[in-house]
């Protein structure tokens, strides 16, 4: 097995001609050196100086024959050490974000347009996708964080390390309902209209079925659809009661097309989470774009 340590000793001592002077630029007593120096000529099988008194000379047949790869190995090994100290203390390369596509619009657009004014020659890799892939993907090293819709199956992999925005899931409508605004509303009432929901499969059906099932209820959707922004849409239209996380359609109820329904009882809140792979190496990049969304920096 190479040892570098001993060809770093190696190299001092030709350059600086004496085992004092490499002894002192490397902060290893004079016998350590020594001592390398004969590790090495014993591992190579050759005399690589002659001990003169001018001091520590490279044999012809010996230490002249590798000085010159020593040193080009020595110079790569010191660019790439520098390399990667650049890449833990500084932001550059390139992040590989993982998210829905209503996570990028709603929790993590305005910090992507802050963290490029800060570190403009970091470079992104937009990964859209529902949260079960999303995991995938970190799993498989596929992007380097993720942002998920919680609660979410454990996983050993993955370290979801922080929450980052909560999620309160109401019931929405239109003007076609108009007179329901204001009013006290059972759950068990909703039977009676028409209910937009999320597909099956999402993070946001499985605890609505929860909420549901809890309470000894079924509410059949007479729409499922794929996207929030549809489910508005649909909503505004006329197409039925939906729900959705208010943060994502305040907007919308600020214009008065759609409005929140009040009611009994309310649904379990939810959250996104910031998830890492586990034991992978966290950049100075990745560590100051996850330390945006944190109020206590934990890396």
């Amino acid at each position: 097995m190479i040892n570098l340590e001993l060809y770093k000793v190696f190299y001092t001592v030709a350059r600086t001609g004496s085992l004092t002077k490499a002894a002192d630029e490397l902060f290893i007593s004079q016998p350590a050196v020594s001592q390398a120096i004969k590790s090495l000529e014993t591992q190579l099988g050759m005399t690589l100086f002659n001990r003169g008194h001018r001091g520590m000379e490279l044999t012809a047949q010996g230490g002249e024959l590798i000085i010159d790869d020593i040193e080009k190995a020595l110079r790569l090994l010191s660019g790439i050490e520098d390399k990667v100290s650049k890449l833990r203390h500084s932001a550059q390369g390139t992040l590989r974000i993982g998210a829905s596509e209503t996570i990028f619009q709603y929790c993590i657009a305005d910090h992507l347009m802050d963290y490029h004014k800060l570190y403009p020659d970091v470079k992104f890799e937009l990964i859209s996708d529902v949260s079960p892939k999303i995991v995938e993907y970190l799993k498989a090293d596929r992007c380097d964080v993720g942002f998920l819709n919680l609660p979410l199956e454990a996983d050993d992999s993955v370290v979801i390390s922080d929450t980052v925005m909560l999620l309160n899931d109401v019931f929405i409508a239109g003007e076609p309902f108009r007179e329901l605004q204001g009013k006290k509303i059972s759950v068990w009432d909703l039977r009676k209209y028409p209910l937009l929901l999320m597909q099956p499969n999402t993070v946001f059906r499985t605890s609505f079925n929860q909420y549901t099932n809890n309470l000894g209820i079924q509410l059949e959707p007479a729409i499922e659809v794929d996207s929030w922004g549809f489910m508005k849409k649909l909503v505004a239209e006329g197409m039925g009661i939906g729900c959705i996380p208010r943060e994502y359609a305040q907007n919308k109820m600020a214009s008065g097309v759609i409005f929140e329904l009040d009611v009994e009882p309310l649904l379990p809140t939810r959250s996104v989470g910031i998830a890492l792979p586990k034991n992978a190496s966290v950049s100075y990049a990745l560590r100051a774009f996850v330390n945006l969304f944190k109020r206590k920096k934990y890396f």
